[in-house]
């Protein structure tokens, strides 16, 4: 297939285009306006629909509605604003509702500022809205990956009824990069039984997200996500490698971070420095039992992040204390630098 070059932003855009998805309700906020633009642009050419909501609670709970009828959907936005959607996708949870939300990660608490981050790993893995509920969160660290990863997300998320956060960062979001598009995968999903279509041949029924009659009803609705949540578990970890087998130092970050530590290993290599790289694509599900194996026998583990310290505790409970786990991190927006990765690694290797 042709390569294109294409901005990480739209690279999402064309690729929610080819899974199916045919409407977008969002609000701009940088550094992710690229991706509502061109959704603005491409999807009236295939008659889908495009929406500028007056905010982002207003997005999200359009996303609601299009997703109960059935649709593939999908929103954006950037930290500040997904603080704002987080209650939408609590209810998307409770409704077990399908529907893809990108976070282009910017430098925070709060305002922040514009350039890329991970302090939101916290908010989108361990659930940033009430209740006990799970989305799955895929971390993409290029922009084919963007891509890939944005059809697969459309996917896992009608197969398993779920929200799926792709999980990027504004300076992966903003990169150009030459890719190759991905093509639909084929897999359909029967959504007759649950989807708000009518009621002409069929029982009337609703979508929701409010369980108060009888007074078990939202203890067996939060039972019967638990069981899907472990059947997700045990189906959906990826991750990534590099150089695994001889190192005695093994880094350990996702997306922009893990960019950066494939050239530090490379870079402490060349000093004589034998390291290697696991790199989680879910961040939920954690691969926490090939993590687990990778950290065997090793000297020590560095997490690398662009935040003041949350893949780290996750690294932490996964390794069990088969190894010392070190963190490194840079905060407000800043990258590692490869130098300091493996200034880090070497003051850490006896």
């Amino acid at each position: 297939m042709a390569t294109t070059l294409m901005k990480g932003n739209e690279a999402i855009g064309e690729s929610a285009i080819i899974a199916g998805c045919r409407f977008y309700f969002g609000y701009p906020i940088t550094p992710q306006n690229e991706l509502p633009a061109y959704m603005a642009a491409r999807l009236p050419k295939v008659g889908g629909t495009f929406l500028q909501a007056e905010s982002e609670v207003a997005a999200i709970n359009m996303v609601y509605g299009a997703a109960a009828a059935g649709a593939r959907v999908m929103t954006s936005s950037s930290s500040p604003g997904m603080s704002l959607k987080q209650e939408g996708i609590s209810y998307l949870a409770g409704a077990e509702l399908p529907a893809v939300v990108v976070n282009m990660m910017r430098g925070g608490p709060g305002l922040g500022n514009i350039a890329g981050a991970q302090g939101d790993y916290f908010q989108s893995v361990k659930g940033g809205g009430n209740g006990d509920y799970h989305s799955i969160v895929l971390a993409p660290g290029t922009v084919q990956e963007l891509a890939d990863l944005t059809v697969k997300a459309f996917d896992l998320a009608d197969q398993y009824r779920m929200v799926v956060i792709l999980l990027g960062d504004g300076f992966t979001g903003q990169m150009s990069e030459p890719i190759t598009l991905p093509s639909p995968t084929g897999r359909s999903f029967d959504k007759g039984s649950w989807s708000l279509t009518g009621t002409r041949g069929r029982q009337t029924h609703l979508v929701a997200s409010m369980r108060l009659n009888p007074d078990d009803a939202l203890a067996g609705l939060n039972a019967h996500l638990q069981e899907k949540y472990r059947l997700v578990e045990g189906r959906e970890t990826m991750w990534d490698s590099l150089q695994l087998e001889d190192a005695d130092t093994l880094l350990v970050a996702f997306g922009l971070s893990a960019r950066i530590c494939r050239s530090a290993v490379s870079a402490a290599r060349k000093e004589g420095v034998k390291v290697g790289l696991f790199r989680p694509i879910t961040l939920w599900p954690f691969p926490a039992p090939a993590l687990a194996a990778a950290a065997r026998g090793k000297k020590k583990v560095l997490v690398v992040e662009m935040n003041a310290g949350q893949m780290v505790q996750d690294v932490r409970l996964a390794v069990d204390g088969a190894a010392p786990v070190e963190f490194y991190g840079a905060l407000g927006g800043l990258t590692p630098q490869v130098e300091q990765v493996v200034e880090r690694i070497s003051s850490h290797v006896g």
